[in-house]
């Protein structure tokens, strides 16, 4: 093997519902993507927002030879994270971390809010700077602040890939009505992301649509939360 990090890259795009929970009707409905990047040559993998039936997820990454070693959470909210939503208990990272002691990688704006949702502790969770590095054997992934949806939402980039959490998908973005959102600060984050190169592909934590990946250049063209010039007019399409 190539000791290039192409070449040992390690990912799965697993949507659930589809891929992994099948029987479970709210993971069907949620349609959220899953994420696994890890290191051929090492072994390690980490999972990003892993929910529903964390089992099968350990087991896919286990199945193809790798070992989870870590958590990265884009946000909060029990979709990603496991927790109560809508009168539901989801499977989440507690559930996983009973099977595998492994750090929970989250932004430290997002703190209080994961431990609330989860019942996780803060001894359980590695509070992270926007631009931090989580290492995962020679995969370097970069741990981007993008507040708006949550207060410590965060985005991960790694070898021309952004993980883009509830922050933008293919179309739209995530929802500024929800408690911790804040549609200024999504502005702002959008706006940064639309600064990246035209060829980072972006991988959204829901399949809101047909793709389930695409170049930011074409979201930049063609999804209308970049329509907005100024953050006056983005306030007036989005602001509530």
């Amino acid at each position: 093997m190539s000791d290039s990090p192409q070449d040992r890259l390690y990912f799965r795009q697993l949507l659930s519902g589809q891929d992994y929970a099948v029987s479970d009707p709210i993971a069907r409905q949620m349609v959220n993507f899953v994420y696994a990047i890890g290191d051929r040559l090492t072994g390690e993998a980490v999972l990003i927002d892993p929910a529903y039936a964390v089992g099968d997820l350990v087991d896919v990454v286990e199945a193809d030879g790798l070992s989870v070693t870590g958590v990265l959470a884009t946000h909060y909210h029990a979709d990603h994270v496991g927790g109560s939503m809508m009168g539901h208990t989801i499977e989440g990272v507690a559930a996983l971390l009973e099977r595998s002691s492994v750090p929970v990688h989250v932004n430290k704006n997002e703190v209080p809010w994961v431990v609330r949702t989860t019942g996780l502790s803060e001894a359980d969770l590695v509070a992270h700077e926007s631009g931090d590095i989580v290492r995962v054997g020679g995969i370097d992934i970069t741990l981007v602040h993008t507040p708006g949806h949550t207060p410590g939402s965060q985005c991960f980039l790694a070898l021309g890939c952004l993980m883009s959490g509830d922050t933008l998908f293919l179309e739209g973005c995530g929802r500024t009505d929800l408690p911790g959102s804040d549609p200024s600060l999504m502005y702002e984050s959008l706006s940064m992301l639309a600064g990246l190169p035209d060829d980072t592909v972006v991988l959204p934590g829901h399949r809101y649509s047909e793709a389930p990946a695409a170049a930011m250049g074409e979201i930049r063209e063609t999804n209308y939360v970049f329509r907005p010039r100024s953050r006056e007019q983005w306030m007036m399409m989005f602001g509530h």
